[in-house]
């Protein structure tokens, strides 16, 4: 069981006792103009829908129904009549248009996923809450009115709503890679306690998640002001009208992140080609990328000089392949400092004929310089490379190759990536990569 459980329950439990209480609020009373409630019901559902195709890992997999939900928790109009829905009665179509929307996704076998659509609930109710009973009780247009003003609480408020969901996505998001209660020491000794062992940092989770509200995050708050505000302005037909932006957009950052995800998988392809030449052991590189990416995260990098980092992990022992006598196993980490560098110069060549960012082949070049005068990126590399080596090359295994790591610290390795490494393996480690030990 993960620590972090009891969190992701408690974000849950909230999102389904809103529901439920959406759903028996509006089955009590009735629904308040329908017409409103089932436009913005199709939008949301046709919102669901809309992610088919969707890439794995996108943050926003469904940008058209959460900006639809946010332009109907902030609908205060409807061509210039005052709204009467209520605060549950937004839940209840939020989530009646996502069940809808969602049902070819189930009937094709991908299930929902749980905490995207209880993020949902909770951000479009607290921006509901925040604007429903300020509008209804006419503070709002007694202060605002309808002109810039207003136009400019809406985004401040969408904002505010934003910033809200970076917040709880990045705890939920912790809470998943919490560490586990209890973690098998290596050689099959039995389950430690761990300890010691910590949850991944908060702050670059978060960071990557603010990082996000720039991109499609972004156009999702904008289009729903636009759309609360055509609404109230010309009346429902608004809403083809402002979708269309968005789903523009929508397909160009899909190809976008389809791009990325092909430069992965080719970065990825590459360096398997020393692990062909038998230049390294099977799922070296891809062992140190994971584990560089967790232990970078630990260490507070974030979009793109995490990726610079998984890029460089990947390929850096590239190197390899313009040598005439193989390394044995691979290990480069058990070579003299001067052929790891000559080593490391001959992959930073490499790479930069690959047209990836320059700063990867720094990274991969300076992966064997004294890590005083190392970039971060490269001390990571470099004590990652040689943990996996050690680990892996018959020298003790997973724990007297940590010891090691600790011992060099002098010259070698940062004692802070050392330190990071530990914890992060404490946690488990990365799928595919070494058995965890215990930190100490």
């Amino acid at each position: 069981m993960r620590a972090g459980a009891p969190i992701v329950g408690v974000v849950r439990g909230t999102a389904l006792a809103l529901t439920v209480a959406g759903f028996g609020a509006t089955l009590w009373s009735g629904v308040s103009e329908p017409g409103n409630a089932l436009a913005f019901g199709v939008l949301i559902a046709l919102g669901e829908l809309a992610r088919w195709g969707a890439l794995p890992g996108d943050r926003e997999p469904a940008p058209l129904a959460t900006a639809g939900a946010l332009a109907y928790a902030l609908l205060g109009e409807q061509a210039g009549n005052t709204t009467t829905h209520g605060v549950l009665q937004i839940i209840a179509v939020v989530v009646a248009g996502g069940l809808v929307g969602m049902v070819p996704h189930i009937a094709r076998g991908v299930g929902p996923d749980l905490d995207h659509q209880a993020r949902r609930i909770l951000t479009v109710g607290f921006a509901a809450l925040c604007f429903q009973p300020l509008y209804n009780s006419g503070e709002v247009a007694d202060r605002l009115g309808r002109g810039p003003a207003y136009a400019l609480f809406l985004v401040l408020l969408l904002v505010l709503t934003a910033l809200c969901d970076a917040v709880l996505a990045a705890l939920m998001l912790r809470a998943r890679t919490a560490p586990r209660s209890a973690l098998r020491r290596p050689g099959g000794g039995g389950p430690g306690e761990g300890r010691g062992s910590t949850p991944v940092p908060y702050g670059p989770l978060l960071r990557d998640e603010l990082r996000a509200l720039l991109g499609i995050g972004s156009a999702v708050c904008a289009t729903g002001a636009v759309m609360a505000l055509g609404v109230a302005a010309a009346g429902l037909w608004a809403l083809p009208v402002f979708c269309v932006p968005l789903l523009l957009t929508q397909v160009s950052f899909r190809r976008y992140a389809a791009v990325r995800t092909t430069n992965r998988q080719t970065i990825a392809s590459l360096a398997r080609a020393t692990e062909i030449a038998g230049c390294t052991p099977p799922g070296h590189a891809h062992r140190v990328a994971a584990l560089s990416a967790a232990v970078g995260r630990e260490l507070g990098l974030s979009g793109p000089d995490l990726t610079v980092l998984e890029y460089a992990a990947f390929m850096h022992d590239i190197g390899q392949l313009s040598l005439v006598d193989p390394v044995p196993d691979g290990a480069t980490a058990l070579l003299p400092a001067e052929e790891q560098r000559r080593i490391a110069l001959l992959g930073g060549a490499v790479v930069r004929q690959t047209g990836v960012p320059a700063a990867v082949a720094v990274v991969v070049e300076r992966q064997a310089d004294p890590y005083r005068d190392q970039p971060l990126p490269a001390r990571i590399v470099r004590t990652v490379n040689a943990y996996d080596d050690l680990a892996g090359a018959g020298a003790g295994g997973a724990l007297t190759a940590l010891e090691r790591l600790r011992l060099s610290t002098a010259r070698d390795h940062h004692p802070e990536v050392v330190e990071s490494l530990a914890r992060v393996l404490a946690r488990g480690g990365v799928t595919g990569g070494i058995a965890p030990v215990p930190p100490g």
